[in-house]
């Protein structure tokens, strides 16, 4: 916009330039309105070509004429009206007392657009492809992999970005909700709390949106459009209007100066017109009768109260303006007055002025610059000024010398004489000894006007005597400024009836009191308070003719009341026309005085150049009449249906709103809301109307595909209803017809679009946003369905509209999942079971997607109707369940690849409080339960071959824990109750039933393998050696690990669960296998003591052959005696005893190795040790009365001393070994060494006595 204080030359260029574009030919559009007001033919583009043809054109062709013609005028018309609107807009904006820019709105953020929708895609995607610098873990990688799938991806989004209703905080909100489930899962760690890691993985979320973007760009960027959304100055509101309106710059550029919209006096008169303009309308309604039609006859007397009312909070409004107010544009709260009596100008008696009411304050600068003529003195001596203003405070320049009297020292003064006298001095210090003061040169009395020049001027100085200079002069500058409520000042001739009764040429002042006040005042010199003044109230200000015998003054002009007129005159045309315009705007009158020498200049040629003795704002009008403005600015505001503009520039408003960069949702910004508060105020919108208008562009703009937020329809609507049903929004008590008419038009339409929106919920209200939106919408439709606005509408009734809703919404998301996963009716063509089968699976996973989603966005939305939203999802299910039937009928009766479709299903529902064991449910479960049922069954026919086939081909290998058999049928019982138990079978009973089966059959087979294994072992140690020869093999020990296996795996197996025991034989399944294994253990561990006996009973019947008294003992004895005098002969009984200590040996380490439960072990060598230490005190009682052979009591000495010394290195206890039976036999032993030694002379080494020799040897 160029600057109204631009010289006239530049801004005279600009329009030239500007008026030649705007009449070329192409832009048939913007044709001057002074142009086809003169002639119907300018708009007619045919002219030429008709000219050129010799015949008549076609009907075809003439017509296309015709509608090309139609449509220039009605583009014409189009630009006329928005040029008319654009100037009511211009003078809201250029002087506002009604509304403010309100700053408690929610800021919009800036919107999301389908490029940087794709670019938000790219920088996440190359994030999980590993292209950026961002370290991260595991969790925050899935938690952005499934973000992006499911949001970034998602086909919802990319509609919501095309319709602009997404912005970059509601991406970053919907990944802040996607992670807090996951965080609050997470694992505690110590010292790292999980704020601090959401508070981490929303910065690095933020650092992947923000890319390689300068983050200080970014917040330039947002702090800059975040200060436009706040609040806006005037420059900014004139260019939004411009681009919402289609005003061209130069266009702009002429209105704003014609309309002198920079001249706060002016704007303010043209509103005290305005508001006078309706009452006159008012009162001219009320005398024809020509009322709209309203719902009752008798509001039509209420209307007119209603019209007046208006105008006077209007005046009172202006009247609470502060009259000083200055040229910034500062939007200030305004109190506005609570009486509604209309405000009567003319009561003199109630708005009479005394002179001290006019006293004005006037500020004074005077500048002293240099004194110039002052020759006589010395060059050297020193010289000086001094500066008042009559009635004040002297003030003293800087001292100089004569030779350069300059100073340019200002002084500043203030006072409340319109016409002060300045008095300046030029000084020199006397020389003299006893001189008192110094000597005065000359003097300077001025009396400035606050229209007297600014610069600086050299003023011829009155010289004293006793200076010889007698011209001297001083170059000076007086500034005085005009106060805000001084409106013009000058020199005019004036003679009235009541005042001025004298002509004569006197001091005039137009002062403005308040906005209604104003008064001309006299002055004379050195006075404050005026000398006479007359206050303009009821005055209209006219130009007037030369008055004869009126002597002085050239331009008349007057001011003329009922009763009284005053006359006054001027010494030039301009400055009587800028007095007849500053008192044409403090009169408040209807008729604009014009010039009687404005037209003959216009027509003369050398208009242009005799022009320029006006002031500048005629110049301006006179321009902008030239372009075909002046009908815009002239018209008369009172005279448009302001209904209809209104409703047009909040309907282009809107569109520039919601075509901006902002995710506004339908909210207007602080400075659009401001301007049309402003509008309707002073051009009297009613409220009703204004809402109207507002709610059906809204409803269009959301029809057509636009996010609208219902809560701001919810604000519309709730005015409009309070309206229609007489509670008084805004003060009006009237109901036009057409506005209830209106109303319930929208109504229904709002009904059906709410409706709408909620069928459609998932797709209007992706992932809960916009925030509140669809719970915002439900708290709309039930404000709809309302009759009136006291009673309210029936919840049943609400219920009943949702519940329909919500059944559509049901097969309208099931519809759409199936497109999405591309699953098609699958017509004439053939379509494998497992393929079927596979694509049912997706579905189920898409639909428990969808719940949860709805769950997770939309619940709390629906929190009042929760049961609808549990049979929502229900009927969504049930749509589901033909699809997922008829998949599983085609399914082989052999197949089980159906249940993890149960499994998937199952685990989702019964975690749900509102499904679990709903009808969708229930249906699940009746279709699997025989399904289950034939499985079990199948597996335990299965399960019981493998076993007896199996150990029929058993080698007794060891595998893991067991050998290869009972390792496959734990494998298949615990596969098999996993299998159960991961079913989570919803239904208590059958439940337990399935528990109870499964433990039983894991406990029927455990015991067959039990017993089995128990078979093999006995006739596997049947046919084994029984003498020392005889090792313990892996076969053996394989078996007691399968016992062990077995006892082990039948607490997991067999065991039920806590709490779910019941009263019938199955519950003690665990406790009678552990007793069958426990037994088959014993027997096992008795079957192989009894194999360790019978070998030591092989080894004594040996050494019974040295028994005392037997023939083969003395041949024995004689042999080694009459051998050992030739040679060496070995010990006789070494090797038995050898041989019986390596075997307890070799099975000890067997056992201790290869079996897997020590408590077997440690029983077994207990059992071993005893019974075979009894074996051994049995055999020497039988000897009691027998001394034992040298031989015999050697080897019972060894197997004794190793088998006390292994046993007791294996384990087992003291209490144990040191049995009263070996007691027995080591006394014994002790005694028969101690004789052997007497008879035979020594034991060659062998003693019962504990050595470090044996120690040595058993190592």
């Amino acid at each position: 916009m160029l600057d109204p204080s631009s010289s006239e030359e530049e801004s005279d260029g600009i329009v030239e330039e500007e008026s030649k574009e705007a009449m070329a030919p192409q832009a048939g559009s913007r044709i001057s309105p002074s142009r086809t007001s003169e002639s119907s033919g300018g708009l007619a583009p045919s002219s030429s070509r008709s000219s050129a043809r010799p015949t008549s054109p076609s009907p075809s062709a003439a017509s296309e004429e015709k509608e090309d013609l139609e449509k220039l005028q009605r583009d014409e018309e189009e630009r006329k009206k928005k040029l008319q609107l654009y100037v009511f807009v211009m003078r809201c904006v250029a002087y506002p007392f009604n509304a403010k820019q309100p700053t408690d709105m929610a800021r919009r953020q800036q919107k999301i657009t389908k490029q940087q929708l794709q670019q938000t895609k790219d920088r996440f995607q190359a994030f999980l492809n590993g292209d950026t610098q961002i370290v991260a873990d595991e969790a925050f990688i899935n938690a952005v992999q499934s973000y992006n799938e499911v949001f970034l991806k998602s086909d919802r989004v990319a509609k919501m970005v095309q319709s602009g209703g997404f912005s970059a905080n509601d991406f970053r909100e919907v990944f802040k909700r996607h992670i807090e489930k996951r965080v609050r899962s997470l694992p505690e760690i110590d010292g790292l709390s999980k704020e601090t890691v959401l508070s981490s993985w929303m910065a690095k979320f933020d650092t992947i949106y923000r890319g390689d973007e300068d983050p200080r760009k970014a917040q330039q960027r947002m702090t800059a459009s975040a200060a436009s959304e706040l609040i806006l100055s005037k420059d900014q509101l004139y260019e939004m209007f411009q681009n919402i309106l289609g005003i061209k710059k130069f266009e702009h550029q002429l209105l704003y100066q014609a309309c002198q919209l920079d001249n706060l006096d002016e704007q303010a008169a043209q509103i005290r017109r305005e508001l006078d303009g309706r009452l006159q309308m008012a009162d001219q309604i009320a005398r024809g009768g020509k009322f709209p039609k309203f719902v009752s006859k008798e509001m039509e007397a209420m209307y007119i109260e209603e019209l007046k009312s208006s105008v006077n909070q209007l005046m009172a409004n202006l009247e609470s303006m502060p009259v000083s107010k200055g040229g910034e544009f500062k939007l200030q709260k305004l109190k506005r007055g609570h009486n509604t009596s209309i405000i009567d100008m003319g009561q003199e008696d109630e708005n009479t002025l005394s002179k001290s009411d006019v006293v004005l304050s006037f500020t004074l600068e005077v500048v002293i610059m240099e004194v110039q003529g002052l020759k006589s003195l010395a060059p050297n001596r020193i010289v000086y000024c001094t500066m008042e203003v009559e009635g004040g405070e002297k003030l003293q320049t800087d001292q100089a010398e004569a030779s350069k009297p300059t100073w340019g020292t200002q002084g500043d003064f203030t006072t409340t004489h319109p016409l002060p006298a300045v008095k300046v001095k030029l000084f020199t210090e006397s020389t003299g000894v006893l001189a008192l003061e110094d000597k005065e040169l000359g003097r300077v009395v001025l009396h400035p006007t606050p229209n007297s020049p600014k610069q600086s001027e050299l003023h011829k100085m009155t010289v004293t005597k006793a200076c010889p200079d007698q011209d001297l002069k001083i170059k000076l500058a007086i500034r005085m400024d005009k106060p805000q409520n001084m409106k013009h000042c000058g020199y005019l001739w004036a003679f009235g009836k009541n005042v001025w009764k004298r002509w004569k040429k006197r001091f005039f002042v137009l002062v403005q009191v308040s906005q209604y006040t104003f008064a001309m005042c006299s002055y004379r010199e050195k006075k404050s308070e005026p000398q006479e003044l007359l206050q303009l109230d009821g005055y209209t200000v006219d130009y007037s003719d030369p008055q004869p015998g009126l002597d002085g003054g050239r331009a008349f002009f007057n001011a003329v009341k009922e009763g009284d007129t005053v006359m006054f005159a001027s010494d030039d045309e301009q400055d009587r026309i800028l007095w007849v315009q500053a008192m044409y705007r403090a009169t408040g009158q209807s008729h604009k005085p014009v010039p009687p020498t404005q037209v003959q200049k216009l027509n003369s040629k050398g208009g242009a150049s005799a022009q320029m003795d006006a002031p500048i704002s005629q110049f301006y009008a006179d321009r902008a009449q030239k372009h075909g403005m002046d009908e815009f600015i002239s018209a008369n505001p009172c005279s448009f249906d302001h209904a209809s503009l209104f409703e047009m520039v909040q309907r282009l408003t809107l569109d520039h709103r919601l075509n901006d960069t902002f995710c506004c949702l339908g909210w207007f910004s602080p400075g659009q809301v401001f301007v049309l508060d402003e509008y309707c105020a002073r051009n009297g919108v009613r409220g009703c109307h204004r809402h109207l208008c507002y709610l059906r562009d809204l409803l269009e703009r959301a029809e057509s595909g636009a996010i609208i937020d219902p809560t701001l329809l919810h604000y519309s609507f709730a005015f409009c209803a309070s309206h229609v049903h007489g509670n008084r929004p805004d003060g009006l008590s009237t109901v036009k017809v057409d506005e209830k008419e209106r109303f319930e038009d929208i109504k229904e339409r709002l009904r059906v679009i709410l409706e709408n929106h909620i069928v459609n919920f998932r797709y209007c209200f992706p992932f809960g946003r916009p925030e509140g939106a669809l719970k915002a919408t439900l708290s709309l439709l039930e404000r709809v369905l309302m009759k009136d606005i006291v009673t309210p509408v029936p919840p049943e009734e609400v219920k009943g509209v949702i519940r329909k809703c919500l059944e559509q919404a049901a097969q309208l998301n099931y519809q759409r999942i199936k497109e999405y996963a591309k699953i098609e009716e699958n017509v004439g063509r053939l379509v494998t079971p497992a393929k079927k089968l596979e694509e049912t699976i997706r579905l189920a996973e898409l639909v428990i997607e969808v719940l949860q989603q709805n769950q997770e966005h939309h619940a709390e939305a629906f929190a009042w109707w929760t049961d609808l939203m549990v049979e929502h999802a229900e009927n969504f299910l049930a749509l589901y369940a033909i699809d997922m039937d008829a998949a599983l009928e085609i399914q082989s009766p052999e197949s089980w690849d159906s249940f993890p479709l149960f499994q998937l299903l199952n685990d989702f529902l019964r975690m749900d409080y509102h499904l679990c064991n709903g009808k969708f449910h229930k249906h699940l479960q009746d279709l699997y339960a025989p399904l289950v049922v034939r499985y079990v069954d199948l597996m335990e026919s299965s399960i019981a071959q493998s076993i007896h086939k199996g150990f029929d081909r058993e080698s007794w290998e060891p595998v893991n824990n067991g050998s290869g058999t009972s390792e496959d049928l734990f494998w298949k019982l615990d596969a098999l109750q996993t299998f159960i138990r991961d079913l989570h079978w919803p239904e208590e009973e059958f439940a337990k039933h399935l528990e109870s089966r499964i433990k039983l059959m894991s406990s029927n087979m455990i015991e067959n393998c039990v017993k089995r294994t128990r078979m093999a072992f006995e006739s596997k140690l049947a046919k084994s050696s029984k003498t020392t020869d005889f090792r313990i093999s892996p076969t053996l020990c394989t078996m007691f690990n399968v016992m062990v296996d077995a006892k082990d795996q039948s607490a997991k197996l067999c065991a039920m669960e806590m709490g779910q025991e019941v009263k019938s034989s199955p519950g003690r399944f665990h406790s009678q296998i552990d007793e069958l294994i426990e037994e088959s253990v014993r027997d096992m561990i008795q079957l192989l003591v009894a194999k360790f006996v019978a070998i030591l009973e092989g080894v004594l019947a040996k050494i019974s052959r040295y028994d005392e008294g037997t023939l083969f003992s003395s041949f024995l004895s004689f042999t080694v005696k009459a051998a050992s005098k030739y040679v060496d002969v070995p010990k006789p009984g070494m090797d038995v005893a050898d041989g019986y200590v390596t075997f307890v040996r070799h099975s000890q380490d067997m056992l201790r190795d290869k079996v897997n439960e020590e408590v077997y072990i440690e029983r077994l060598f207990d059992q071993w040790y005893t019974a075979t230490m009894n074996l051994l005190g049995t055999w020497l009682t039988e000897r009691m009365d027998q001394q034992l052979h040298v031989y015999q009591l050697k080897i019972l000495i060894r197997i004794t001393k190793k088998k006390y010394r292994d046993f007791r290195l294996q384990g087992v206890l003291d209490s144990t070994l040191n049995s009263k039976m070996y007691d027995t036999v080591r006394n014994r032993l002790t005694v028969e060494e101690a004789t052997a030694s007497v008879r035979e002379g020594g034991m060659q080494g062998i003693s019962m006595k504990d050595s470090d020799e044996e120690d040595e040897e058993d190592d």
